[in-house]
């Protein structure tokens, strides 16, 4: 019988969740001021699921799986960590860290979305539809500032914003498709390492084709936060995420994409001065509102066919 984990440490990864993945925003910020997004994230993920991929093997976990299974991996971390993750990279050149964060905040929105089309005939209730709605009026309220600009820095602005919500969309799909794809004899541990290894190489063929190496500029400052992207988002944070996942309620782990963005909100105000104004404040609110309201949503099924065995019902 597998031993209930004591409150304490239940509290103590939830803090290492909510402070490692709200302060990556921050990170990412720091890590691309003088290298280049491409680069930061090769760099980043292909250290990270190496040494991941090592520990594993070292622990006497199985790392070798087939040439779909395999496959499978490497376009889930890629949908994740280059579509998702660098696109965020990209949009942090020009937009606060805060803000990106709560843009990103709508990625469950996608998810209910996305489990209704791929993970079988699902019907997504009214809680789930208020969500939704409630989602993009708070999207609206928060890019309203850069709708109505007309300086070619706000113009700039406003497309990578819009940008990320494509990279929410490319990081939903892959967590989907994740799902949909797993299998009872693939550790999750090493299916992450294996998807950061693909989204490393991917990311560090992307750098070298949009010749970033030739203006790199490596200073302490950049080389220490992608370092801290590394321990604290990849290793820590993620480690922290997947233990939660194995001892806590699916829907209690989630409460992540409604902390994390406060979390990043803040810290961009007290370290990088990013501006907190009406906007900001009314759009979070709304925008968070409406992921309470979606990931607490009871996502059901229609009755299976005679012959076909019933899809479960998820809260997630």
């Amino acid at each position: 019988m597998t031993q209930r984990p004591s409150r304490f440490a239940v509290f103590f990864a939830f803090g290492l969740v909510y402070l490692f993945w709200g302060s990556t925003y921050l990170g990412i910020d720091i890590a691309v001021e003088q290298i280049p997004p491409a680069l930061m994230c090769g760099v980043r993920f292909l250290i990270a699921g190496v040494f991941m991929l090592a520990f594993c093997g070292l622990r006497g976990k199985k790392i070798l799986y087939s040439r779909r299974q395999l496959g499978e991996m490497a376009i889930v971390g890629l949908l994740l960590l280059m579509g998702g993750n660098l696109t965020l990279s990209y949009a942090e050149k020009h937009v606060a860290s805060g803000l990106a964060a709560l843009i990103l905040a709508i990625t469950p929105l996608w998810f209910l979305v996305l489990d209704s089309l791929l993970l079988g005939d699902h019907h997504v209730p009214s809680r789930g539809k208020v969500g939704l709605a409630l989602g993009v009026a708070g999207l609206a309220v928060l890019l309203w500032p850069q709708l109505l600009a007309t300086t070619s820095f706000g113009r700039t602005e406003l497309w990578h914003s819009l940008s990320l919500i494509a990279g929410s969309f490319s990081w939903a799909l892959g967590s989907v498709l994740a799902k949909k794809w797993k299998s009872a004899d693939v550790d999750p541990f090493t299916a992450t390492a294996w998807e950061m290894v693909a989204a490393g190489l991917g990311n560090l063929l992307f750098a070298v084709v949009a010749g970033d190496l030739s203006h790199v500029i490596w200073t302490a400052r950049g080389i220490g936060a992608t370092l801290y992207l590394v321990v604290c988002g990849s290793w820590i944070g993620y480690t922290a995420y997947i233990w939660l996942l194995g001892h806590v309620p699916t829907a209690k782990v989630s409460t992540y994409a409604y902390v994390n963005p406060v979390v990043a909100v803040f810290l961009g105000w007290l370290v990088l001065h990013e501006p907190i104004d009406g906007y900001i404040l009314a759009g979070s609110a709304i925008v968070i509102a409406s992921v309470v309201l979606v990931t607490s949503a009871q996502v059901t099924t229609r009755p299976p066919i005679e012959g076909m065995s019933a899809v479960e019902t998820t809260g997630d």
